[in-house]
């Protein structure tokens, strides 16, 4: 489904740096994404697909731990 999306769709650049930069980075990087949520490791979330929305997965310390990608 990404592929349906317009922009850069994936940031593995961005896994091990703080999740608030990460935002800002996937922000300036791709104008069509208006919804960055940073989300704590083992939190429940929809199943939805959102091509304006990234998931920035981050660790206690806030810490991106997984590839953050459109959905």
């Amino acid at each position: 489904m990404a592929s349906e999306c317009e922009g850069k769709s994936s940031w593995p650049e961005l896994v091990g740096v703080q999740g608030e930069v990460a935002a800002e980075t996937i922000k300036r990087e791709n104008p069509h994404i208006t919804t960055v949520d940073i989300v704590l490791e083992g939190t429940s979330v929809t199943k939805d697909f959102y091509c304006t929305r990234v998931r920035v997965w981050v660790d206690e310390n806030g810490i991106v731990i997984s590839v953050p990608t459109i959905g």
